[in-house]
């Protein structure tokens, strides 16, 4: 499956990573031989996810209060701290609001 996915948006922000970067390591891996995975179940992704994003906005939050207090000097590494807590949150939006649009959809399926 081609495009955007949360899965890669974790990847980018864990690794730093482009898609393209994270699809050969990918393939690599899938070359190397069939690995038994041990599947989570979707609470537990979602779960995990919302602990990432709450972490950056923790770590976001620290690095601003430190450049408040005059203990951080380097304003770029605290932007960037923020923004990548901004856009973890503003993914995981999407996210929440693509599991709601779905639900309702299914809710609205006649059986």
């Amino acid at each position: 499956m081609s495009g955007f996915t949360v899965r890669a948006a974790e990847g980018i922000i864990d690794t730093g990573q482009t898609t393209s970067q994270l699809q050969d390591s990918r393939m690599k891996r899938e070359m190397l031989g069939p690995q038994v995975q041990q599947g989570k179940s979707f609470a537990d992704t979602l779960t995990e996810a919302v602990d990432q994003v709450n972490q950056l906005q923790k770590v976001a939050d620290k690095k601003m209060e430190d450049l408040a207090t005059g203990k951080a000097k380097s304003i770029p590494d605290v932007m960037i701290a923020a923004e990548k807590a901004d856009v973890a949150l503003k993914l995981m939006v999407q996210v929440r609001n693509k599991i709601i649009e779905a639900y309702q959809e299914i809710m609205r399926m006649q059986v």
